[in-house]
């Protein structure tokens, strides 16, 4: 086994990554498809990463607040992490709140292979669903701002996939939706 370095220029550069950033208020599924995203492509032979907005602001941003300026900040910090990333040739898969038009815009103008997706999910749904009991304690007592109900979000104009994720769709839907848009981007780009 030889562990000699390859000479100057005989490697060819990895290209970037692709990055599918899913994006939707709490609990509209994010993690759950981003999840089944990253298995299906594991089962297609890739080896993407998963990165979560939960984890990623324990890790981040511990110090950061709920306020929509320090959610901006995040946002931006988890763009610039996923640049990195893909730039390095990994596939990353994003599950974001990030309802920032500047944060998307950047990231169409400086991820060079991105998919933006929206989970869409109508408010009464998402308090039905209240899985991290955000949306009864904004309506009881608030323990701090929630986004999409202490202050506005600001919805996707332009994503490359609205998956409407209530209903009679399944996570396995989504996943299917989103892994089949993701193949025909790669062949447009």
């Amino acid at each position: 086994m030889s562990l000699a370095m390859p000479e100057q220029g005989s490697t060819t550069p990895r290209p970037p990554g692709l990055v599918i950033w899913i994006t939707g208020l709490a609990g509209a599924g994010k993690t759950s498809v981003a999840r089944g995203v990253r298995d299906r492509l594991r089962d297609l032979g890739q080896n993407p990463i998963f990165v979560d907005g939960d984890s990623l602001r324990a890790i981040l941003g511990a110090t950061q607040g709920y306020e929509p300026a320090d959610r901006l900040n995040l946002a931006g910090r988890y763009s610039r992490m996923c640049h990195e990333l893909a730039l390095q040739g990994f596939d990353v898969i994003c599950a974001t709140i990030s309802m920032f038009h500047e944060v998307r815009a950047w990231n169409r103008a400086n991820l060079p292979r991105y998919l933006e997706v929206y989970l869409r999910v109508p408010p009464a749904e998402l308090m039905r669903r209240n899985q991290k009991g955000l949306y009864t304690k904004a309506a009881d007592a608030p323990p701090g701002p929630v986004a999409g109900v202490d202050h506005a979000v600001e919805e996707p104009l332009t994503p490359d996939l609205i998956v409407d994720n209530f209903g009679g769709t399944t996570a396995q839907a989504a996943v299917d939706a989103i892994v089949a848009t993701a193949k025909r981007n790669e062949h447009s780009r």
